[in-house]
């Protein structure tokens, strides 16, 4: 009961405090703006355009709060009934540090969120694009290229988690779920990103825990995870912007690495679907993971804008290694907006979602998909809300004698958002 109050207490005071913080917020070097001038953007750019006048402090925040209305079923008439209500809305607290001239800090907290009651942090790095604190200009024409960063939080592995819902910042995301195979995860990493005349690079490595632990035994044989990323993003003319990008993850230990699809701790949106009536489900029902073992993953994804029309693709390979039995599965996704209005403050679209295989090389199909259509309204930089009607189906006989075998969930969310 302490926690509940803590926490509404907490999410009182970041509703309160956002339109007073936000007016009195620092410009930070090399940041993605944390309002709807973020949308559309994914890696910041290498541009210095704010110059460093000392120690700066930019607290932020986010609020999502969601009235839900679906239905759900299965052939084994074993899900509870969902009823139309507001779910527990979610808040996040930023604060993000210009340390020095371009090195600056990033801190998540997760103040609510589905899957805790209690407030924690989600993970932090450093950013580092000038290296000056050795030497003034140190290795400067390097570094006007390139991007250090280091920290335990997401890593940069495809262009999905751009675009996703981050607990309450769920402003860059035009709908209210993320994708079924939601690629992200927060473990210990360092990352080095090269970007120049449009091309972008991008080498890693995480040690591929979740949960932090020095100890070796026979639940952890300690293996890293390598990651990477190519690509070409242009604004081509004022009409015009194309992007493409193909990222890897890969990690040979047993014990490590199993987390990108399940890395999400705060859980996912479409709160209580595929829960049985005897208890059976999670925080993170509507999403699939494949719990491999040995992953090696790769993710494309094309991003077009013409003026108001704008498409974001996935194209996504999660497979085992033959030791682990070879299992895989291929995502699939397409979401296309049209934007509108002075400022573009409107939209309406529609986002499909796919995932199809097996879970080793003699196991039965398995397939989840997905619809949304909704549409958004910005009314401040700062506060948007949206609607969305979302229909989910669970097919092919690898569900069978499940809860999934029939599944399907459909209906409306509507969500306020609120980020600064």
């Amino acid at each position: 009961m302490k926690n509940k109050i803590t926490q509404s207490m907490l999410v009182a005071f970041l509703i309160l405090a956002s339109g007073v913080v936000y007016a009195q917020q620092p410009t930070l070097q090399y940041f993605r703006p944390n309002d709807r001038a973020g949308v559309n953007v994914f890696e910041p750019s290498k541009e210095d355009t704010v110059a460093f006048d000392g120690v700066k402090v930019r607290v932020g925040g986010d609020f999502a709060l969601q009235f839900q209305a679906l239905n759900q079923s299965n052939d084994l008439d074993s899900l509870v009934e969902l009823g139309s209500n507001f779910n527990l809305p979610t808040a996040n607290l930023n604060l993000d540090v210009q340390l020095y001239e371009g090195v600056r800090m990033h801190l998540r907290t997760y103040l609510s969120s589905k899957n805790h009651t209690e407030a924690w942090v989600k993970g932090g790095y450093v950013q580092i694009d000038k290296l000056d604190f050795i030497k003034p200009g140190f290795l400067e024409g390097i570094m006007d290229v390139t991007r250090i960063t280091v920290g335990l939080d997401e890593f940069n592995y495809g262009d999905a988690h751009f675009r996703r819902s981050d607990n309450a910042r769920a402003i860059f995301n035009p709908f209210v779920g993320n994708y079924i195979m939601d690629a992200f995860s927060t473990e210990a990493f360092g990352e080095v990103t090269v970007m120049k005349n449009g091309f972008l690079g991008v080498l890693g490595l995480t040690n591929g825990k979740l949960n932090q632990s020095v100890v070796v035994n026979d639940n952890s044989d300690n293996k890293a995870s390598f990651f990477g990323k190519l690509g070409y993003d242009n604004q081509i003319n004022n009409d015009l912007r194309v992007r493409l990008t193909g990222s890897w993850y890969i990690n040979k230990g047993t014990t490590t690495g199993n987390y990108l699809y399940g890395g999400d701790r705060a859980g996912s949106r479409y709160y209580n679907v595929m829960q049985t009536l005897d208890g059976d489900g999670n925080a993170f029902e509507g999403r699939f993971n494949p719990r491999f073992r040995q992953l090696t993953a790769f993710q494309v994804n094309p991003f077009i804008k013409f003026k108001g029309l704008e498409f974001f693709g996935i194209y996504e390979v999660a497979s085992n290694s033959d030791e682990e039995g070879a299992g895989s599965f291929t995502q699939l996704a397409a979401e296309v907006l049209y934007r509108f209005g002075n400022t573009e403050q409107f939209y309406f679209g529609g986002r499909y979602n796919t995932v199809n295989g097996k879970m080793s090389d003699t196991a039965a199909d398995q397939s989840v998909n997905r619809l949304n259509v909704g549409a958004g309204w910005y009314l401040t930089g700062n506060v948007m809300a949206k609607l969305e009607y979302v229909t989910q189906t669970y097919e092919d006989d690898g569900w069978a004698g499940t809860k999934y075998a029939g599944g399907e969930f459909n209906g409306i969310n509507l969500e306020a958002v609120i980020s600064f």
